[in-house]
């Protein structure tokens, strides 16, 4: 027994990757709309390139293959798989939405959203997915998508050109997909805060944009894994669809040139940062002890 771990642990620690690209969802779940995009497949095959490149052990889930029960299932199985001092890499390219929260104490709130094919992924349950993971594991999560909630009051952008979407859902669509779906939807949120103890406490920063507060504090005592989620754009602003690559993803991909960037999270976030016109600006935070993590090299074992 001693001699199978101590090769085990000389293999180092494993890292698994999952990658979700969506060009569009079934409207069958989404009151007819199928929200078309042009490249969030592109986005999902690049980031698998950089995570095989890296050595992770990746996996697609492209379109009509990115339900939520295939998302849930994956995650789940990396949950069980991994432990302390192996990473988890997962990044989303695809629509962001919102529906009205349940589980919180502001009644008109919202709760971001990943619109996967056949349904949304409400934020509650990403926050306690990635709150199942063991100690120690460095969980990494890029978002290329619009999903806070603030930004449905926000000005719209202009509409640019036909290479130029906005990945968010209309918010006519999203009152139409909760009005035809609402006790799914609810009863997710209230399912999730039984699980979680009773009680999530504002879990919208698994998603959406955060500010140090009481309510931060109160989520991140929750976690004993390191997460660090880098989003295409702040909780006012949308992140814009392209022809080959979305703006944040395309950026990122440029600065990472190759494996040739040096330098940690932290400034490969700002390095994005810098590239992107000031109506974007992808924003970085923290759930966790990532303060190590945060140090370290961009998609490093």
């Amino acid at each position: 027994m001693a001699n199978k771990t101590n090769v085990n642990a000389a293999k180092g620690p494993q890292a698994l990757a999952l990658h979700i690209g969506l060009n569009e969802v079934s409207a069958a779940h989404y009151a007819g709309w199928s929200g078309p995009l042009a490249a969030c497949e592109f986005d999902a095959h690049d980031m698998a390139a950089i995570s095989s490149a890296q050595g992770m052990k990746s996996s697609l889930l492209i379109t009509k293959k990115a339900t939520r029960a295939n998302f849930l299932a994956a995650v789940r199985k990396a949950a069980k798989a991994l432990s302390a001092g192996d990473l988890f890499f997962m990044t989303f390219s695809g629509h962001g939405g919102q529906v009205p929260d349940v589980s919180g104490e502001e009644p008109d709130k919202l709760d971001e959203t990943w619109c996967l094919f056949d349904g949304q992924l409400i934020d509650d349950e990403l926050y306690y997915e990635l709150s199942r993971f063991k100690a120690g594991v460095r969980i990494l999560v890029l978002s290329d998508s619009c999903h806070s909630g603030t930004v449905v009051r926000a000005a719209r952008p202009a509409p640019g050109t036909p290479e130029q979407r906005p990945r968010i859902m209309p918010r006519s669509v999203a009152l139409r997909v909760y009005g035809e779906h609402k006790a799914f939807y609810d009863q997710l949120q209230n399912d999730v805060a039984k699980a979680a103890g009773g009680k999530v406490t504002d879990p919208d920063t698994a998603l959406g944009n955060v500010t140090v507060s009481e309510r931060l504090t109160a989520i991140v005592k929750d976690f004993h894994p390191a997460v660090i989620l880098i989003s295409g754009c702040q909780d006012n602003q949308f992140s814009m669809d392209g022809d080959h690559n979305g703006a944040f993803t395309e950026q990122l991909l440029s600065v990472w040139n190759n494996g040739s960037f040096k330098g940690s999270y932290a400034s490969l976030h700002a390095r994005v940062r810098a590239g992107l016109p000031p109506t974007q600006s992808p924003n970085l935070f923290t759930l966790g002890p990532a303060a190590a993590f945060l140090k370290q090299a961009p998609f490093s074992l």
